[in-house]
Parts: C-alpha cells; structure tokens; sequence
C-alpha cells in the first residue's frame, strides 16, 4: 500500500467499472475515482483485451487501483492479465472457490468476491473467502453484474458490519447517497450509471457521482472507513 491509501477515510472509495479507453480512465481519476475497473468477459459489451488493458492501466497513476473483472476463469487466465495488463486486483464475479481466491492471494493480488443476495453465492458463502471485500449485488439481470437494476442496498447493511462491503447495482449520480446511507459500504462500484454508452463513461455523470459519495461522510459518524481497492505493493 502506498501513500494515504495507509490512512482510514470517512467517505466510501469508488471504483469505476467497464473502462474501454485510456483518456476515460485519466478523466475518471482526475475527478476523484480511487479504482478502475477492466472487464475480461467476452459477453460484456465492456469485454477488453488485453492490450487495451494494458494501455487503461498505463494511463492510471501509482495511487489508483487496477481491478480486473472475471467471471469462471481458471488461474492461470487470471494470473495472465494480471501480468501482462499490469492488475493490483482480481474481482471474482462468478462460482469461483475460495481456493482460487486463496491461490491468488498468495501470489500477491489482491482478490474482491461477488456475492448476490438473490442468486449464488451468497452473503452466507463470504465465511469461506479470506478476500480484501465482498461486492454484494442482488443478481437479477441476464449478465454478471448490476444489469443497471435498482435494489434494496439496506439488505446489504448488517453483512458491511462484518464484512468489508462494496456496495453495487444500479448505482448512479442521482441515488448514490441514498444508496450509501442505506447500505453504509466501505467502497461502492459503478459502470452503467455513469455511461454515455455501453464502456463509455460520461466525466459529467462521474464528477456528479463522485461529488455525492464525497458528501455522505456524515453518515458514517466519525468512523474510519479502511480502504478495499489498493494497489500494488500493498
């Protein structure tokens, strides 16, 4: 970890999901994002290779977490991007076990787990992962991910009490503080609320919601919010 991702925070980070294009990720950093988001699943319409990858995470600075998004990949698919694309962070978004998460961790990257509170895994599978956050959706859509469907983000709270939480679906500049004085996340993840089009982010919708997650620290009353998304070395 390096620099004040060492020091607690009193608003949740954000991570922005689904970028396609280096200077929209440079745009997403410039107004406050602490993640960025880089999708190897072939059915996204946000899917990335890995040479754009590798050019995302070229135009991010040291400070600025890079996660890649995985859905039912072995290993050795995962360690690949890692190395070539340049990752700190692994999101785990489909029936993965916890031995992989395991295996990765053990090689240094850092590992987030999707669990669904209407689909599986579930909130109760989290006891099996020694993972750095839990991103808890409620696995309604027709794809891995928010589907940009609303729900009931309080459903979510009591597991954050627990658990590190990253609050997702459905998020976007117009309902994100409801969202996080409902679920009070440690870190939120947004992609389609803040799109122009499918990977393509709209820096007026980010700047917006990044204003309103920087407005909730009040909620949290006083308490210091430990980071989940990090960087390498950490």
């Amino acid at each position: 970890m390096t620099g004040d991702q060492c020091i607690g925070r009193s608003s949740p980070q954000v991570k922005i999901c689904g970028l396609t294009r280096p200077h929209e990720a440079a745009q997403c950093v410039d107004r406050g994002a602490d993640a960025i988001g880089l999708v190897f699943f072939q059915k996204s319409p946000r899917n990335v290779t890995r040479d754009q990858a590798r050019a995302v995470v070229d135009a991010l600075p040291e400070t600025v977490a890079a996660v890649g998004v995985f859905v039912n990949v072995g290993f050795s698919f995962i360690m690949s991007r890692v190395a070539r694309c340049g990752l700190s962070m692994a999101q785990l978004h489909g029936q993965e076990s916890p031995d992989l998460a395991a295996r990765l961790k053990a090689e240094g990257v850092g590992v987030i787990k999707a669990l669904f509170v209407d689909g599986r895994p579930g909130l109760k599978d989290a006891e099996g992962f020694g993972v750095d956050g839990y991103l808890v959706e409620c696995a309604k859509g027709p794809l891995p991910g928010g589907n940009a469907m609303t729900w009931d983000w309080g459903a979510a709270r009591d597991f954050g009490n627990r658990h590190p939480l990253v609050l997702a679906g459905g998020l976007s500049p117009e309902n994100v503080a409801d969202a996080i004085c409902a679920g009070l996340p440690a870190a939120i993840d947004v992609s389609s609320g803040v799109e122009a089009s499918p990977g393509r982010k709209d820096p007026g919708k980010v700047a917006r919601l990044l204003a309103a997650v920087q407005g909730t620290g009040e909620r949290y009353a006083g308490k210091t919010i430990q980071p989940v998304f990090r960087t390498k070395g950490y």
